[in-house]
């Protein structure tokens, strides 16, 4: 079966045909960096570093790309409170989000362009989209002239009269129509500034990402991809400015994940709920928000609070329980059964379910229901009498296997006998101070590392289960 995916563009599913056979050029907005990212920030992170792991999966060769905002009124205004300059701030967050989002289990993106990297690009492409009558330079600034570009609307399915009634010339702009948008700012006093034809300034939000998807992947991508609050104007206008430059399609596909609401309220920094990921990851296992993630279809909205994110860490546990279950079995099995076959059949069966759901639109939250089918069926084998080497590893192979095209993995409950030993002293000693809050904390730890403990009259024994 075909890669099945939502095209934003056409609003509908369509097969994925690839631009070349076996390969794709994706390109995904990344965050501007003035903070620490939010969850908001890391569904998108999470959601497309999984859409290529997918692809991965599939035996795709991807390049993929997810740039950087290191220029823009956020990083100037986070500057000037500071008392830094917007190179400093950009560098920090850059680097905290490398940190955050590696936590959350996404890789790195084959190139993560800056803005400050590509200027010559993007004060090239803006210079070519005012030759070709597409774009205007007035007192220092540049505008793209909208109303020349036939399709201006086609992303988000509006046309061009109904979006001029929301229109409105902001103070300071000096553009001939409501519906042109900057593609360069003549610098103000005090502001970052860069040398162009059209005297000193900076980029427009917009222009950014056309310039630097042209660089690194060409004229026409496979893919484009971000939050859906990106889908007008943002996108919308890189669709006007790249088109209208080369005359050719700039993305094939659009693929835009749902918003995120805390304790099912919008999230928004106007109402002080927004949730940094810094934060969350200090008090829970990054692989839990993003097992949170991954349990909702990424265009479907998302609702946020600790005690969904506690529900998730106990569903995860359970996955996590049977996974190393499995592991313990290793040790007594043999390779006598002679029902093997259809214990591997069974997994096979579950490998391909989960390929089903994933084509179907990145569907995680039905390959995670496959998860749960998968660990089920393994805690039938282990009532097994006899256990085959084969199909444990097998078992263990399949989990190792799908939760790495989720970017999770599994912790091996490997504990050394001294490890185990030093925990039950921890408890014998906290039952002594009748710290009993400890003593069942520490019971409980060992439960779910599947070591089991049996207080006797000689002292604590204890074994695996």
């Amino acid at each position: 079966m075909a890669i099945q995916l939502y095209n934003t563009l056409t609003r509908k599913k369509e097969e994925f045909i690839p631009l070349e056979e076996g390969k794709v050029k994706m390109y995904v907005c990344g965050p501007t960096v003035y903070n620490y990212i939010h969850i908001g920030n890391a569904r998108p992170a999470i959601v497309f570093d999984t859409v290529r792991r997918y692809f991965e999966y599939r035996g795709y060769e991807i390049q993929y790309v997810s740039n950087f905002t290191d220029v823009d009124d956020k990083l100037i205004r986070a500057a000037n409170q500071l008392g830094e300059d917007v190179p400093t701030i950009a560098d920090r967050f850059i680097q905290a989000y490398f940190e955050d989002v590696s936590a959350l289990g996404c890789k790195k993106a084959d190139i993560h362009p800056r803005v400050m990297e590509n200027m010559d690009n993007i004060i090239d492409f803006i210079d070519q989209l005012i030759k070709k009558g597409f774009a205007y330079e007035s007192e220092g600034d540049v505008y793209f002239r909208t109303r020349n570009f036939d399709d201006y609307g086609k992303l988000s399915h509006q046309s061009i009269d109904d979006l001029q009634v929301g229109a409105r010339i902001e103070v300071g702009e000096k553009k001939q129509d409501d519906m042109d948008f900057a593609l360069w700012k003549a610098a103000k006093e005090g502001e970052i500034f860069w040398e162009s034809p059209w005297g000193i300034g900076r980029p427009g939000w917009h222009i950014e990402c056309s310039a630097m998807a042209k660089k690194y992947l060409g004229d026409t991508i496979d893919i484009h991809a971000g939050g859906q609050d990106l889908t007008f104007p943002h996108h919308e206008n890189e669709i006007a400015q790249s088109e209208a430059l080369s005359g050719k399609t700039f993305a094939r596909y659009w693929m835009h994940n749902g918003y995120i609401n805390i304790d099912n309220e919008k999230m928004s920094k106007s109402l002080g709920n927004f949730v940094l990921v810094h934060d969350i990851i200090k008090k829970h296992n990054p692989q839990v928000l993003r097992f949170f993630m991954l349990s909702v279809h990424y265009r479907n909205p998302i609702n946020y609070s600790e005690e969904l994110l506690e529900s998730t860490k106990a569903a995860f546990d359970r996955l996590t329980t049977s996974y190393q279950n499995i592991q313990h079995r290793r040790e007594s099995s043999t390779d006598l059964t002679n029902n093997n076959q259809e214990w591997l059949e069974k997994i096979a069966a579950l490998q391909d379910e989960f390929i089903k759901a994933m084509d179907d639109d990145f569907n995680t939250a039905k390959a995670i229901s496959v998860l749960f089918d998968l660990s089920k069926l393994a805690n039938y084998y282990l009532l097994e009498k006899n256990t085959a080497v084969e199909v444990i590893n097998k078992f263990t192979t399949q989990f190792d296997e799908l939760f790495n095209v989720l970017g999770m993995t599994l912790e091996s409950s490997e504990m050394l006998d001294e490890e185990i030993d030093a925990l039950i002293e921890k408890r014998i000693q906290a039952r002594k101070d009748r710290n009993f809050q400890l003593s069942d904390q520490i019971r409980d730890q060992l439960k779910e590392m599947n070591i089991i403990l049996e207080d006797t009259p000689q002292g604590t024994r204890w074994k695996r289960g």
